[in-house]
This record gives C-alpha cells, structure tokens and sequence, in this order.
C-alpha cells in the first residue's frame, strides 16, 4: 500500500471488491453530490455534477490504486438519483453475478435494497450537513 505523510492513499475506497477484474481487486469510492452543483453556470447540464464528481475521484485516486495493482471505480450519484456511468457498470456487473449465483429473487432484491439504501444514507448525509445549525 502506498503511504502518503504517514496516511494511506487508498483512505478513500469506501468499498473493497475482491477479485474483481482480471484478478485485481477494485477500490470502490461513493460520492453524494448536489443536483443542482452548477445551477448558476450558463452551461448547466443535467447529470454534469455527476460526471465531473466521478472524474474528480478518478484524477484523485486511480493512480494510487493502480500503483497497488488494484482497480479504481469511482460510485458518483446525485441527490436525485443520477448514476454516473461506472456506477451503472459495476450495477450490471453486480447484478449479473448475483443472478450467476443465485437462482431467489429474494438475494438479488436484498442486494440491490442494501445498495439503495447506502446511497440514502449518503444523500442524506450530504443533505443534513448543508442545514443551518442551530444554537441553544
């Protein structure tokens, strides 16, 4: 693992996949972001805050993970739920090996429902943290 002043630079893969290409392993990164990230911008594009999320975390974070011999998928969605394009990607991939392993409806429902319940968890992180504080 590559150490950066003491701290690792792998710190951002919220999720470790093994195995997951090539006999690599993926360091999976989630990112909330705002919907409305470029609003004001006389360029707003619906869907652009998750693009330019993903390829953030990617010009952060894939050379680390390759320099590690692993695989760098960033998870970027909106408050809305837009999906960038590698988090379709590993959703496929995810639900075709689920579907390869298991024949129940129930696992691949379970999955997808810890999933959707991560990226809550997430929007409403993002969205609690932009409240005005309250002072007693």
């Amino acid at each position: 693992m590559i150490e950066t002043l003491g701290r690792s630079t792998l710190r951002p893969a919220d999720i470790f996949v093994l195995g997951w290409e090539g006999g690599k392993h993926a360091c999976v990164d989630l990112t909330g972001v705002s919907t409305l990230v470029g609003l004001k911008d006389k360029s707003f594009v619906v869907g652009q805050a998750v693009l330019k999320a993903e390829a953030s975390k990617v010009a952060k974070h894939e050379k680390a993970c390759l320099g590690n011999q692993h695989v760098f998928v960033p998870f970027a969605f909106d408050t809305f739920g837009g999906l960038g394009p590698d988090v379709v990607r590993l959703l496929n991939r995810v639900q075709k090996v689920v579907n390869s392993n298991s024949s129940s409806l129930k696992v691949s429902n379970f999955v997808f429902s810890r999933i959707g319940f991560s990226i809550q968890k997430g929007v409403v992180t993002q969205l609690v943290s932009r409240l005005p504080t309250i002072t007693l």
